[in-house]
């Protein structure tokens, strides 16, 4: 299959190898022209997936990597230029007629306006691709994913028998995918994770121990489950790979970006500071904001979320929102 992959972070690059591994032509476009230079000179980009080989092509021209015999577009651009992407991407595939997918593979929201990606997609691109559009999350960080550990993710979609040829695509004896139809569920419960992995790394960067740990997630999960029901997902997905799983993994790891950020701000540091140090995007940081509001338009009880948002925003301190939220009024579980 001829695949372009529209992102050469460390995620984008992670699947341009494991779709080469699968037999297929992967190419990559990425937007910083001095990662282009570096792995089109070394095959390699440290910064992002350290001692791995790049196997893909990698392009800094649109033009250039999307051609008449693309099948499969996978999105792995960070949620916040994803629309200037996809308009972009607009006149380069409008008239294409092999286009048999179109993969998210980025967890967030239209900041704009609280839509799921999926539905930023449609809107940004013609209406005969809206039923090719598929999104794939799960617990999965590129790093590991890169190193060939086993890992499973959920491809969610509209059309099953595209869904099982998209299965197929992606799955090898080190990563698997399953399949469903729920895609509100999947794409919230990859953008509402790193909302509570945020959260937890603040739990962490406290010192405050597993107890602690264990409860915001488990309580954080059921305000996850909440908004997305809400929203129109089926509650089970939200205990699926897409949910529970990558809120897991993403809390607990230090791959974890969102976690990362969390941690350095339980420890004391501003955000400000934190986020000029980093060279990947942490999706929490607006995915909180946006989840804030969407929780307040829906009438959703969302007190983990609230008090994360009230960190970033300076209203509140670390230790001031663990006790506000440990001294709620007592309701059954």
């Amino acid at each position: 299959m001829n695949i372009v992959i529209i992102g050469g972070g460390s995620w984008g690059l992670a699947l341009s190898n494991l779709l080469h591994d699968n037999g297929h032509k992967v190419k990559v476009w990425e937007y910083n022209l001095e990662y282009v230079k570096l792995i089109q000179e070394t095959g390699y980009n440290n910064d992002f997936l350290p001692n791995i080989k790049i196997k893909a092509s990698v392009s800094h021209s649109l033009p250039q990597v999307i051609s008449s015999d693309l099948e499969m577009l996978i999105l792995a651009t960070p949620s916040t230029f994803l629309k200037q992407i996809l308009k972009s991407i607009n006149p380069l595939i409008s008239n294409l007629k092999n286009i048999k997918y179109i993969i998210n593979v980025a967890k967030g929201f239209d900041h704009s306006n609280g839509d799921i990606l999926s539905e930023m997609i449609k809107k940004e691109l013609p209406s005969r691709f809206s039923n090719l559009i598929c999104v794939l999350s799960g617990p999965s960080h590129a790093e590991e994913v890169a190193l060939k550990k086993p890992t499973t993710v959920t491809i969610a979609g509209n059309n099953l028998d595209y869904l099982y040829e998209a299965q197929k695509a992606f799955s090898n004896d080190y990563f698997r995918a399953y399949r469903t139809t729920d895609i509100i569920g999947v794409e919230l419960g990859g953008a509402l994770k790193n909302v509570i992995a945020l959260a937890a790394g603040i739990v962490v960067g406290l010192g405050l121990g597993d107890n602690t740990l264990g409860a915001l997630l488990t309580r954080g999960n059921v305000e996850i489950k909440r908004l997305s029901v809400a929203l129109g997902a089926k509650p089970e997905t939200l205990d699926g790979l897409a949910g529970m799983g990558d809120l897991i993994t993403t809390a607990i790891s230090h791959h974890s970006r969102n976690r990362y950020v969390g941690v350095e701000l339980g420890k004391g540091r501003s955000l400000k500071d934190i986020l000029a140090g980093m060279k990947m995007v942490a999706e929490g940081v607006s995915a909180t904001k946006t989840t804030f509001f969407l929780a307040e338009k829906h009438g959703v009880d969302m007190p983990i979320v609230e008090a994360t948002y009230k960190i970033l925003q300076g209203q509140l301190s670390a230790p001031e929102a663990i006790t506000q939220l440990m001294l709620r009024e007592l309701k059954p579980e």
